[in-house]
């Protein structure tokens, strides 16, 4: 593994993973654990940015996540599992990054005036809010990774690392810092059941770790082609709330008969909906077998494991860092 190139990525604990954070994330994440040395972390820190005033509900989320993560096929022996927290050094270098970034940078963030109008019952006017690209910027840099895998949405947050990266490296007359490209993840959002972006907030998600018989009343209300107010009216499957979870989770040899069944009128929506079920629980079943089979046991050993991998090559970047900056 450690000759591969290093990748990183992390995820927030703040609740159970959605087949949206699957297909979205972890199914790229899993084709990267084949390909590079991966550095996979809970980013523990960053979730306080939103959830400070419950510190304590995020340390809950953090075996759930992990085990969300095992249960979907992340293997610990071929990648490296960590929590932020537990590696200090990433404070260290959050602090002395903070140094180095202009406040105009933080304050022009694209996310910052949007996730402040999305989380209005929030008090995000927080040093730590605004300063979160930061603390993300240590992240990845920490680890010196060739690229960083992020959706379209995520590129403004690394580039901003990049500028840090650079500055720093600028003004310190070295190149202690490398800027890592971007890995563009493939598109594969689900909508939410209702249409809507899914999300825990909107109510709208299927849990990975959901019992099956809860997940069935939420398919049968799941929204259709609006225009289909009865079964002999023919539909359209590429405005249809079901067909992006048919073209993840349904045999592909079965994708035109259900087209031609919308288009026709010859297939209802209570038959998509039934095949989609079972599409779904076979999807799911192995995944929530593996997630039961993970204690929380095992997952503190993951941690540990990872941890202790995650803090050597930290402790080795700050080492260097502080000799660059003398301290």
């Amino acid at each position: 593994m450690s000759e591969r190139q290093r990748i990183l990525s992390g995820m927030r604990p703040t609740g159970p993973l959605h087949l949206g954070h699957y297909f979205g994330v972890i199914a790229n994440w899993l084709k990267l654990q084949e390909e590079y040395d991966c550095y996979f972390f809970v980013a523990d820190w960053h979730a306080l940015t939103s959830e400070y005033a419950d510190a304590r509900r995020v340390k809950g989320f953090i075996p759930g996540l992990v085990k969300d993560w095992i249960a979907a096929g992340l293997d610990p022996e071929k990648c490296v599992i960590f929590q932020q927290s537990m590696i200090k050094e990433h404070a260290e270098l959050y602090l002395y990054l903070s140094m180095f970034t202009p406040l105009g940078w933080l304050e022009r963030n694209p996310t910052y005036k949007e996730v402040k109008a999305e989380l209005v019952h929030k008090d995000l006017n927080t040093h730590g809010f605004l300063g979160y690209p930061v603390l993300m910027a240590s992240d990845i840099l920490m680890y010196k990774p060739c690229a960083v895998p992020v959706g379209k949405d995520q590129l403004p947050h690394l580039e901003l690392a990049r500028e840090i990266a650079r500055r720093f490296n600028h003004l310190t007359g070295t190149e202690a810092l490398p800027e890592p490209a971007d890995m563009l993840t493939e598109e594969a959002k689900l909508p939410g059941l209702d249409g809507r972006k899914m999300s825990k907030s909107y109510g709208n998600s299927i849990m990975l770790s959901e019992p099956i018989e809860e997940i069935a009343p939420k398919v049968r209300g799941m929204k259709t082609d609006e225009r289909r107010q009865r079964k002999s009216d023919p539909g359209d499957p590429d405005v249809c709330n079901l067909y992006p979870y048919h073209k993840l989770l349904t045999d592909p040899a079965r994708l035109p008969d259900i087209c031609e069944g919308c288009r026709n009128a010859t297939w209802g929506c209570v038959d998509c909906k039934k095949v989609l079920m079972e599409s779904l629980e076979r999807f799911l079943t192995p995944l929530q077998e593996r997630r039961a089979a993970c204690s929380d046991k095992r997952v503190a050993e993951i941690l540990a494991q990872g941890n202790e991998k995650a803090r050597a090559f930290a402790s080795a970047t700050m080492g260097e860092l502080r000799s660059i900056l003398n301290y």
